[in-house]
């Protein structure tokens, strides 16, 4: 049963990482402007006197059936997985066979708690960027801390002895790759991702004007910066600019990683797979700048986030499974 319930639970954390970025590209995330409900409902209110009543306690936001049930769903399905984690947790502590790690079980239970906060503080703070992202965050560190307890319900230990070096290198990688995702969080939230509309130049420059100073200015309004001016072009050219050279950067060290897992006695499966979801993330990522954010390949993009993620989380969670190898390959 619990390995059964921690991949449907991985499944469906890897689902809300795709329908939130969905929900977010579609400007839904106030689709209802309350918490946990909408315009005080457990559902969307549609007939003529409920939308009548749901505006004049909401005024000066509209309701847009649409958008509110995009929000809705998003709820209702992270709500699902909340109580799938707790679940999850108890079966852990009661069975404690090899793999169930109660205490990342009870951990997970944490972060789904704090991320109903976020996700609580999104809507009341008003799609605050520094709260969005860390939003975005607090899903991939879910889909990734499910991944690691699937993947040790599997024969992913079993294998040759790795060297201290891929086992190091394996970490570096994942480390990157996850501050890549934050500059993507933070990218997204921030809607920068037009600001530079050419590639691989930017603006017609190898090196734009780029204002970082306000661009990444955590504690400010959405389009603002922290004194209540409006965020320049420079400041989101800076957002952008420091999430492509980022892709650049971890895209080397990803590229390195796959050819030295490629190598390594029966790692090779896995450095194919970093190899793949690299690749794909990457032709996404120019797409999207090519072709001017088109909504599926925005979303898609979200995903191949959260897939090359998990391509490193098995890559770790197999080479520190592993016995220590006395031999460098």
């Amino acid at each position: 049963m619990f390995k059964t319930l921690v991949n449907i639970a991985a499944a469906l954390a890897l689902g809300i990482v795709i329908l939130g970025a969905y929900v977010r590209l579609n400007d839904a995330g106030l689709g209802c402007p309350d918490w946990p409900g909408c315009y005080g409902h457990v559902g969307v209110p549609e007939a003529a006197a409920d939308i009548v009543k749901a505006e004049s306690h909401f005024p000066g936001k509209p309701v847009e059936p649409h958008k509110a049930w995009l929000e809705m769903i998003h709820r209702y399905f992270a709500t699902s997985l909340g109580f799938l984690i707790l679940a999850l947790s108890v079966l852990a502590w009661r069975q404690r066979r090899p793999g169930t790690i109660p205490w990342l079980s009870t951990a997970l239970v944490g972060v789904v708690i704090f991320q109903g906060m976020l996700g609580m503080w999104t809507v009341t703070l008003l799609l605050k960027p520094v709260i969005v992202s860390l939003h975005l965050i607090g899903g991939m560190t879910t889909f990734a801390l499910l991944s690691v307890m699937a993947l040790r319900q599997t024969k992913i230990a079993e294998g040759q002895p790795v060297s201290n070096a891929v086992k190091t290198f394996s970490l570096i990688g994942l480390i990157a790759l996850v501050c890549q995702i934050a500059l993507g969080a933070w990218t997204s939230t921030n809607y920068a991702a037009l600001a530079c509309a050419d590639f691989p130049l930017c603006q017609g420059q190898w090196v734009p004007e780029a204002d970082f100073e306000h661009g990444f200015h955590l504690f400010r309004e959405l389009g603002y910066t922290a004194d209540g001016q409006l965020l320049s072009q420079a400041a989101l050219t800076a957002i952008h600019w420091l999430h492509r050279l980022g892709a650049a950067s971890v895209s080397v060290i990803l590229f390195v990683l796959g050819y030295v897992l490629m190598r390594a006695p029966g790692l090779k499966q896995f450095g194919l797979g970093i190899f793949l979801a690299l690749g794909v993330q990457l032709a996404i990522g120019i797409s999207l700048v090519l072709w001017q954010l088109p909504l599926p390949l925005a979303v898609m993009h979200n995903g191949g986030a959260a897939i090359l993620l998990f391509a490193l989380v098995a890559a770790n969670t197999a080479v520190r499974s592993r016995p220590v190898s006395l031999i460098m390959e």
